[in-house]
């Protein structure tokens, strides 16, 4: 039993520990309560009824009715008899029997309200060759819509059906979207209007390799998801569903979004011309390795590796070269090889910007005035000449000889020796006969006998870093010399 002394502190805890609890912070409790699951009703009430089905149709031909049954048996016979049908009727050549035109259902996909007065948008491949495009609202009313224009770059699209007073969405910023953030997509994943699905964002700025940076999200996206609103707990639109990654044909927890800024700049050129006009350089490009960068002294992997320049283009006008690293573009950092594409494509065609590049040790600024994309031009091959007199790098494993003056107009460059024969450790890393090398170690090769000058003051011992170029375009190599 307790002694009187021994109940009154445990009297005193407990109602310490009571009056704790009551005196918890208001802040506190809100931020617990805000870390539960979310609700999303009020969203769906909301921006549902803005959410729309697309369907469209093509028109395919269609034989004269029997007609398709007697050429199928015909070909049966013929198939495994090796003879005509016994007693079959003479038919007409194929292309004068009587067809028709019938349209049959192409695709399924979502789209949402942009505008009252009936602009909707969605995704170009939802409306990619559709002869018809049937837009159903949530009301049940049923639309045909022209398309008024469709980017594939982009995979954005605008229809247009007659309607007014429509619901529209609000369009969110992106910028202000964080990863984990929640996020809700409505559509018709396999035909099943108004499905909501949830989940949060993954990852922002998700380089897949096409045109636009995407929103990653483990929001359940199906086929007939695509066009569809990715929103935000505001009731926001973020992002237009576009992708999935997958192995089975079906969700597999990967999901990427077309970012709404990006959507709105396509979709608004859509509105007005029915087109996008995006700018171009005219340089072939890559990424800038780890290793490639510690060897030309760049410090870190960073800006775009031009590994080509087309003929007559902005670029060449401008005096960039093959081998060059394009680091700002406009006075924006380049990371990546997908900047440059992007920013350029952003750019109004006719605008003059600066472009800071690194060639051969330090950098150099040049201004460039940006076109419009047009169609690429092929590009010739060269000729190979092989009565020049050969150069050596043993060390290297090469033996190189002069370009010819034709050589040298052809790939539009002042110098540079070509590859005549590689072994080790030159072929470890690619080179071949016919490679042409414009540098090495950050200094201009222009000729067998600056390579040979070259060759004899490169530390034998060290990775050496050579510029080459093969057929159209250049990239760097660090070549390891055999110990």
């Amino acid at each position: 039993m307790l002694s009187k002394t021994t109940q009154k502190i445990t009297a005193a805890l407990m109602l310490g520990l009571a009056t704790s609890a009551l005196m918890v912070p208001p802040a506190l409790a809100q931020a617990a309560a805000v870390r539960g699951l979310p609700d999303f009703t009020e969203l769906v009430e909301q921006v549902g009824p803005s959410v729309v089905n697309i369907r469209t149709t093509e028109k395919v031909r269609a034989a004269a009715p029997g007609q398709g049954s007697d050429e199928e048996m015909q070909e049966l016979f013929k198939r495994f008899f090796g003879m005509p049908m016994p007693n079959a009727p003479r038919q007409s050549p194929r292309q004068n029997r009587p067809q028709s035109e019938e349209s049959q259902p192409k695709g399924q996909g979502s789209g949402f309200v942009l505008t009252s007065d009936g602009f909707i948008m969605t995704n170009a491949h939802v409306v990619e060759g559709a002869d018809e495009v049937l837009v159903t609202l949530t009301d049940k009313r049923e639309f045909k819509a022209k398309i008024v224009g469709a980017d594939k770059r982009t995979d954005v699209a605008v229809v247009k059906i007659a309607a007014t007073g429509l619901p529209a969405v609000k369009v969110g910023d992106v910028g202000r979207l964080k990863v984990g953030e929640w996020v809700m997509a409505i559509g018709s994943p396999f035909g099943l209007e108004n499905s909501v699905t949830a989940g949060i964002v993954s990852a922002k700025q998700r380089d897949t390799g096409d045109y636009l940076p995407f929103i990653q999200t483990d929001v359940a996206i199906n086929p007939g998801n695509s066009g569809g609103p990715l929103i935000n707990m505001r009731g926001e639109v973020v992002g237009i569903n576009s992708q999935i990654y997958s192995r089975s044909g079906g969700y597999m927890g990967i999901a990427f979004a077309i970012p709404m800024d990006e959507a709105i700049r396509v979709s608004d050129q859509l509105r007005t011309s029915g087109r996008v006009s995006r700018g171009r350089i005219g340089v072939q490009i890559d990424l800038v390795t780890k290793e490639v960068a510690e060897s030309l002294g760049l410090g870190k992997a960073q800006g775009v590796l031009v590994r080509g320049v087309e003929e007559s283009s902005p670029a060449d006008k401008a005096g960039l070269e093959a081998g060059d690293i394009i680091l700002r573009f406009d006075g924006k950092v380049l990371e990546k090889a997908a900047d440059l594409q992007r920013m350029v494509g952003n750019t109004k065609p006719g605008t003059r910007v600066g472009l800071t590049v690194f060639r051969r040790g330090s950098n150099k600024e040049l201004n460039i005035t940006v076109a419009e994309v047009e169609a690429e031009k092929p590009i010739a091959q060269r000729s190979t000449d092989k009565k020049a007199t050969p150069a050596t790098g043993e060390h290297l494993g090469l033996t190189v000889v002069d370009l010819s003056d034709a050589q040298k107009k052809e790939l539009r460059v002042r110098g540079g020796v070509r590859v005549e024969s590689a072994a080790e450790p030159a072929t470890r890393v690619g080179l071949r006969e016919g490679d042409v090398i414009l540098a090495i170690a950050n200094q201009e090769v222009l000729s067998a006998k600056d390579f040979e000058s070259i060759m004899t003051r490169v530390d034998k011992l060290r990775p050496v870093s050579l510029l080459i170029r093969r057929g159209a375009t250049a990239q760097y190599v660090l070549i390891q010399p055999t110990k």
